[in-house]
């Protein structure tokens, strides 16, 4: 397994859920971390918090407030990143977020701001770090979903962009490998996390837990340089008791 100690890494949507667990998980591993945020603010003070947790140097954790939707925003992340660690092993495209209901309910504003967060959000994640991750001969992660393979009622603009995630993954592994880039998708089942609004309880406890996922991202980026694990699935053990 490759070592993780002293490499950096950039995780979008990295001040909770999904997104805080990778970062603290990736500073425990002996690894630097850019920390993105939508509010720079609350960045900073996960960052900060995360490197308390992890028992790591306050700078070795960085909050970056940026917006997945803004090239330009990620950009300067990326550049922020390497200016402070100098350089850029790998990035974990996280950020995502969930509107749902039936196809009539659904808005055109939340149709737009699902695909442009969790879709969009990736391609301009991918366009602002391919360079600095082919100078590290690093490794691109994005955060799918099961939901990416497996349409529900109610899902239908979090399904396409799922979708469409897992094609784009698939595609933007195709165009780096040659390059010297690792590529690769997970994609959770159910995740004990407050993204649908849902505070976890005891009563989450069945689900696959957000350090899971961490550990998941862990694995991929300690495999050996000659392999590339493309895509996980995660599913919760069991399935939701009755």
């Amino acid at each position: 397994m490759e070592p993780l100690h002293g490499r950096v890494a950039l995780v979008t949507g990295g001040t909770r859920g999904i997104g805080r667990a990778i970062a603290q998980d990736l500073a425990e591993a002996g690894m630097r971390v850019g920390v993105i945020g939508r509010d720079a603010e609350g960045a900073v003070e996960a960052a900060r918090s995360i490197a308390q947790e992890a028992g790591v140097a306050a700078d070795a954790v960085l909050g970056l407030g940026a917006d997945v939707r803004d090239l330009a925003a990620l950009e300067a992340a990326v550049a922020a990143t390497v200016a402070r660690f100098g350089r850029l092993d790998a990035v974990v495209a996280n950020a995502g977020l969930g509107r749902f209901g039936t196809v009539d309910e659904l808005s055109v504003d939340a149709w737009r701001e699902v695909i442009d967060v969790n879709l969009t959000g990736a391609f301009h994640t991918v366009k602002a770090s391919t360079a600095a991750l082919e100078a590290s001969g690093g490794v691109l992660i994005t955060i799918g979903s099961l939901a990416g393979t497996n349409a529900f009622a109610g899902g239908a603009a979090y399904n396409a962009a799922k979708f469409g995630l897992v094609g784009f993954t698939h595609a933007v592994m195709l165009d780096l490998r040659e390059r010297g880039v690792r590529v690769s998708t997970i994609m959770p089942g159910s995740v004990a996390t407050a993204f649908g609004g849902h505070e976890p309880s005891a009563a989450d406890a069945w689900k696959i837990q957000p350090e899971d996922i961490a550990e998941a991202v862990r694995y991929v980026l300690s495999s050996p340089a000659r392999t590339l694990p493309s895509r996980i699935e995660v599913r919760p053990a069991r399935t939701r008791p009755s």
